[in-house]
């Protein structure tokens, strides 16, 4: 294991190995890259960029040939690793071929990480016994480990300090809104809104920047959340995923929706 304290005031540092474009649209937002989010087109404010920017934090992203392009098996994942990596604390894999997922712990472990995230869009790309045979042999190298599905629904754990210090130091992970509203007549709508945490792929922003001016009634605000969670887009299966019964999709959207209403009443109490 790494020496590195994962309490420490030292940067929190991270590494992407990667396949697909979702990775890519995690990094791009992390980064703050200014011709990443077009979402609003013409009517773009800008409102994220110069905002903040962690293009410090990331030490390494790595892209990997997709699954398609690989043996169905693979016996030696390392040969398809990169020699070195930079010591970081976090590994984020997204997209990867099974087999060098299954492979990555040992390898990130000897790398002086000290956990791994692998976001789950869809249960496909990480069937549930995948899932299960990686956080056994990180539970056995002592890494931390997270599956989060989707990736917005990642939220800080007590017994995952490395883990947590992404969601409440680089601000992503299950979104955290503030909101306030005006009265227009016997109408109240959304006056401003806040992101204090995005969802990863940066979507937040843009739900945020949609629901200003928007009614607060429950089923004109659960529309405009959907319309705009869609519009972005969330990239995460429309498949339902056997697990949870639901499409991933859906349940970003939830997430959001959910987020959205806490925000609302916490406006509401501070008044």
């Amino acid at each position: 294991m790494s020496g590195l304290n994962p309490l420490s005031d030292e940067t929190l540092t991270l590494v992407f190995i990667y396949s697909g474009e979702y990775g890519e649209r995690v990094i791009r937002n992390l980064i703050n890259d200014p011709s990443f989010c077009k979402s609003c087109g013409l009517y773009c404010d800008f409102c994220k960029y110069g905002v903040y920017s962690y293009v410090r934090n990331i030490l390494a992203a790595i892209e990997l040939p997709s699954p398609s392009e690989l043996p169905a098996f693979i016996d030696n994942p390392e040969k398809y690793m990169p020699r070195k990596l930079p010591k970081a604390h976090l590994c984020i894999a997204s997209g990867l071929h099974k087999d060098l997922l299954l492979g990555l712990p040992e390898y990130i472990e000897k790398m002086g990480m000290q956990g791994l995230i692998v976001p789950i869009e869809d249960f496909v790309e990480v069937p549930s016994g995948l899932r299960k045979q990686i956080e056994e042999e990180c539970g056995e190298l002592g890494l931390e480990t997270a599956f989060p599905k989707p990736f917005c629904s990642l939220e800080p754990l007590r017994d995952r300090p490395v883990i947590s210090r992404l969601v409440d130091e680089l601000k992503i992970g299950r979104p955290l809104l503030e909101i306030s509203t005006i009265r227009r007549g016997k109408t109240e709508v959304i006056a401003s809104t806040v992101v204090r945490r995005s969802a990863p792929c940066g979507s937040t922003w843009y739900v945020a920047r949609k629901l200003i001016g928007v009614e607060t009634k429950r089923e004109i605000l659960y529309d405009a959340v959907a319309k705009a969670h869609h519009t972005y887009p969330c990239t995460a299966t429309m498949n339902v995923d056997p697990e949870v019964g639901e499409p991933i999709l859906h349940i970003g959207g939830y997430i959001i929706r959910e987020e959205v209403e806490k925000a609302l009443k916490r406006g509401e109490q501070s008044i």
